[in-house]
């Protein structure tokens, strides 16, 4: 029996599906993508069909995730063609499913298709309410496609929908900011996404950074981005659970969740990860490649990792942490055992120490404070982590 099946006898299972086909890369976007046409589009429809036959998901799967790219590009047959490949495999109790979709890729007919398929969550990236904004990040959708795009949502019964929205972008200001989010608001969506802008390498937006072309907001600025985040959404009733994420009672997204508690998923399409019988890999992001890979019975991957204790130790601490709720030591120690506790244990006396960390009743938590410097709580953690797998090593 692998790590992860130890841990618990009836753990939930997720299934990602990457669909890589976008229109238009925005300058932000690090994401693998393709240009769309029909015979790509055809090919891989083909080829996702065989991927999870020849790879079908060991147990039934509680929540499923579409991203890209632009699912929405995909037409209604072609969902109802995904969604029909997949339904053998899903709980009959049912499933949180979302689709990612772009404003503009919005329809009735699809949206009347993801309901007829099984999905019942859109998670849509806005990224801003503002015209200046979405031209700084290369996004092509405008305001009135946003508003038209909710409205077709709800029309066509969608009743769980999350809204990104993106902060820190060169030239926006704290007011700009706090327009977005009143706006959202306003809006209504169950679950918001907040992210801050960060500038991968190679992306149009990175390269525009190299040429001294914008330049990135202050860390005090970005510090003071988050605190608005959390003030107005929370007087307007969206509890934050994990660093970048809102909801409405009961709409936290269960699929995000369950990855973050280190439970396991299996992704189809190319560049999309799994973390399944004791593995974590990820297919390779090169469309025609995964191809030849699955048709020939030998699936190319890339980074794949037999995990240990230590690793999904870590990765439950550093994910886990990012969420308000936090982790309880005793439940981790009882599925890690062998992780490297008393380098954890230290770790975290230290992190209280510097008021990062509250343990209470047995749960860690990242203070307010801690909550700001996540990244660097997370990257201590794994520090502790792959120390004592050296040292194991060398043993």
């Amino acid at each position: 029996m692998d790590l992860q099946a130890k841990a618990e006898t009836s753990a939930a299972l997720g299934l990602y599906v990457h669909v890589p086909f976008c229109a238009h890369t925005c300058d932000f976007c690090g994401f693998y993508q393709e240009a769309p046409d029909r015979a790509g589009l055809q090919e891989y429809l083909d080829t996702v069909e065989q991927e999870v036959a020849a790879s079908p998901p060991p147990r039934p799967v509680q929540t499923v995730f579409f991203g890209g790219g632009t699912p929405g590009l995909l037409m209604p047959k072609d969902l109802l063609r995904l969604g029909k490949a997949l339904a053998p495999y899903l709980d009959p109790a049912g499933v949180e499913w979302t689709v990612e979709m772009a404003p503009s890729t919005v329809k009735a007919d699809k949206v009347a298709a993801l309901l007829e398929m099984g999905a019942n969550r859109i998670s849509m990236g806005v990224q801003s309410f503002q015209p200046r904004l979405l031209e700084a990040l290369g996004r092509r959708h405008d305001l009135r496609q946003i508003y038209r795009a909710i409205d077709t949502l709800r029309a066509g019964g969608i009743r769980n929908l999350n809204l990104d929205l993106i902060f820190a972008i060169p030239g926006q200001s704290a007011n700009d900011w706090e327009a977005d989010l009143k706006e959202l608001i306003a809006v209504g969506p169950e679950h918001v996404s907040t992210y801050c802008l960060t500038f991968e390498e190679d992306t149009a937006l990175w390269l525009r950074l190299q040429k001294g072309e914008v330049k990135r907001l202050s860390e005090e600025a970005e510090i003071a981005f988050f605190e608005t985040s959390w003030r107005l959404l929370a007087q307007a009733g969206y509890g934050q659970y994990e660093i970048s994420n809102y909801a409405r009672p009961g709409f936290a997204c269960r699929h995000n969740c369950d990855t973050w508690r280190m439970q396991e998923w299996i992704g189809y399409g190319p560049s999309a990860s799994s973390q399944i019988g004791g593995r974590r890999f990820t297919n390779t992001p090169d469309l025609r490649r995964w191809r030849e890979g699955i048709l020939v019975g030998k699936p190319a991957r890339i980074d794949v990792v037999a995990l240990t204790a230590a690793t999904l130790a870590a990765d439950a601490l550093i994910f886990g942490l990012r969420m308000n709720a936090g982790i309880s030591r005793a439940q981790l120690a009882q599925r890690f055992p062998a992780a490297p506790w008393e380098a954890f244990d230290s770790l975290a006396d230290s992190l209280a120490a510097e008021g990062l960390l509250e343990p209470d009743a047995g749960r860690w938590r990242l203070t307010p404070a801690g909550r700001l410097m996540a990244d660097a709580v997370g990257e201590a953690f794994l520090a502790e982590s792959l120390e004592a797998e050296k040292e194991e090593a060398l043993a």
